[in-house]
C-alpha cells in the first residue's frame, strides 16, 4: 500500500520524501523510496534525524539497517546534536515544515506519530493515513462536515 500512495505522489510530481529515521514506519517508508527511485527518475530521500544519537540502545541489527539506510539518502539532516526531551518533536516539526503531504501510520490518539498528525493537519498538509483502523476525533468530524456543507 505505502509503494502505490508513494508511487501515486511521485506521479503527481513530489520528487523528495522526507523520513525521521525511527524504526518500524519510517525505516519501511525510506526503504520504500530507495527501491522505488530505481524507476523513478529525480525521487529523492532526505532523512530527518533528531539527533546523533538517536541509535542508542537499539538492537545491533535495527543499527545495522539505520546506517544502510542513512549511506542510501540524498540527505541527512540533524535537527540536534545531542538527545533533549523536545529533540523528537523538533524533527517532527522539521519534516511537516518541509512537506505539502503527511503519509502516515497512525492507530492512536496519543504519542509522536498523533502530536505529528495533528501539526501536520493544523499547517494544512494533505494526511494520508496507511493504518487500517483511522482514528476518528469528534472535532475532525464536525470540521469535515462543516467544511463539506460551506461548498453546497
Amino acid at each position: 500500500m505505502l509503494e502505490r500512495v508513494i508511487t501515486a505522489l511521485y506521479q503527481k510530481g513530489i520528487r523528495y520524501y522526507g523520513a525521521g529515521g525511527a524504526l518500524g514506519f519510517d525505516a519501511i517508508a525510506a526503504q520504500t523510496v530507495i527501491r522505488l527511485r530505481k524507476s523513478c527518475p529525480g525521487m529523492k530521500l532526505i532523512l530527518v534525524l533528531p539527533c546523533l544519537t538517536q541509535t542508542r540502545g537499539w538492537r545491533p541489527e535495527d543499527i545495522d539497517e539505520y546506517e544502510r539506510i542513512k549511506a542510501q539518502a540524498d540527505k541527512v539532516v540533524y535537527t540536534a546534536q545531542q538527545y533533549t526531551p523536545g529533540c523528537m518533536h523538533k524533527r517532527n516539526r522539521h519534516l511537516v515544515d518541509n512537506s505539502s503531504v503527511c503519509v502516515c501510520y497512525l492507530n492512536r490518539e496519543s504519542g509522536g506519530t498523533a502530536y505529528t498528525v495533528d501539526y501536520a493537519e493544523k499547517k494544512g498538509l494533505e494526511i494520508i493515513n496507511l493504518a487500517p483502523v483511522q482514528r476518528q476525533k469528534a472535532s475532525r468530524q464536525n470540521r469535515r462536515l462543516v467544511h463539506t456543507n460551506k461548498g453546497r
